[in-house]
């Protein structure tokens, strides 16, 4: 436990952080890869030349030193930092790296302002946030590790198919290339894909949202294929472009804190946009597999029946499985579209009626401004906050 001195001192630089914090996060990296290229593996290339990382990172730094005298209310952040970690591989080892250039970034941006004290002060608040999340970090790998058909780091799974969902969307099949099985996950997490990328000379991890769900043989992802070229496109077009069936690619185990809540009875609402839909198949499939009677709204938006991932399977559930009604809203629709129930974008005042319901627990993937939309929407029609529960790809949260 840091003493009132030492929280006084890292709580001051909450103001000097959120206004300079993306300059110390940027020097940051910049000094961490010069001193340790081999982390560059670690770490998504696109949102380093982004700046997306640098962002999220300013941000949680900031939020860390605001809260210093009760950590506790970034609960719930440290575990979605924790899962993000043990999917890409980080170990005990990296925290002693990060601190010594995080506190060298620390006295070398803020200058004189870094005295000895502050410089000792965040020396502690670092350590003791390290300690918060390699404990918590080391029951999520040691979970991983000794459930049936678990594993921890990588493990190579064959792709077995190969399908075709839209004109962007496409889910590969994969299969363990040892021959073992397949864990159980919980309907929401994702799984982090490793790939070699030529352009930057770098292995790179990705992470995507199993699709199916789970208690099958196989893991199911559905991934975008991103513009060619773009920072984040790199690894969803070799996955598009390179890798067939019969091919071998590195995945991690599991992992994410936006699950369906299996613990409950109420309805569940599904709310999604464009490959935000992945996750949602997932729990979908998983509340018709295991036969639940949860009354199911499944509410998603596209740009058009081009890009509508799974529009013919959602809309057969929809026939044969009574509990489950769907809302499709398409940006752009034609005269020929049949799997369409509204034009433009999601509004849920317009659906209101029979689609939001006061006791239901509400699930939303999708671009963040979308995600953001749907929740101002959601309170603004009097779902409480504790029932609204979102997920961001890509670095960063919702908030």
């Amino acid at each position: 436990m840091l003493n009132a001195n030492s929280r006084n001192l890292v709580r001051a630089t909450a103001p000097i952080l959120k206004q300079h914090g993306i300059a110390l996060t940027t020097h940051f990296y910049a000094r961490m890869f010069q001193h340790n290229p081999e982390l560059k593996q670690i770490f998504n290339e696109g949102n380093q030349q982004s700046g997306a990382q640098q962002q999220a990172l300013a941000m949680a730094v900031a939020a860390y030193a605001e809260h210093i005298d009760n950590p506790s209310v970034l609960a719930p952040v440290l575990t979605h930092i924790a899962n993000k970690h043990i999917s890409l591989g980080i170990r005990p080892e990296h925290y002693p790296i990060v601190g010594h250039h995080l506190l060298a970034s620390i006295r070398e941006v803020l200058g004189t302002a870094a005295s000895d004290e502050l410089i000792a002060a965040w020396a502690a608040a670092y350590a003791q946030l390290a300690d918060v999340l390699i404990a918590e970090e080391a029951q999520l790998y040691a979970a991983a590790a000794f459930k049936q058909g678990g594993w921890t780091g990588w493990r190579g799974f064959v792709v077995a198919n190969k399908v075709v969902e839209s004109s962007e969307i496409t889910s590969f099949y994969l299969r363990p290339a040892d021959g073992g099985s397949v864990p159980d996950y919980a309907p929401g997490q994702y799984i982090s894909v490793r790939m070699f990328v030529p352009e930057w000379q770098l292995m790179q991890p990705r992470q995507y949202s199993l699709s199916d769900a789970p208690s099958n043989d196989y893991l199911r992802i559905s991934v975008k294929r991103e513009q060619s070229g773009s920072l984040i496109g790199q690894v969803s077009n070799l996955l598009h472009n390179t890798v067939n069936i019969g091919d071998v690619i590195d995945l991690a185990p599991p992992a994410g804190d936006f699950v369906l809540h299996q613990d409950r009875s109420s309805p569940v609402v599904l709310i999604s946009g464009g490959v935000g839909i992945t996750p949602m198949m997932a729990m979908l499939k998983h509340l018709i597999k295991t036969g639940s009677e949860r009354s199911v709204r499944f509410i998603h938006a596209c740009r058009s029946a081009e890009v509508h991932a799974f529009k013919e399977v959602i809309t057969q559930l929809s026939v044969q499985h009574p509990p489950l009604e769907k809302v499709i809203f398409y940006a752009n629709a034609t005269a020929d579209d049949r799997h369409y129930d509204h034009t433009g974008y999601i509004n849920l005042e317009k659906i209101a009626t029979n689609s939001i319901l006061p006791d239901a627990d509400y699930y939303l993937c999708g671009p963040l401004a979308f995600m953001q939309a749907q929740i101002k929407s959601l309170q603004a029609l009097g779902i409480s906050s504790d029932r609204i529960h979102a997920e961001a790809f890509g670095t960063g949260g919702v908030a």
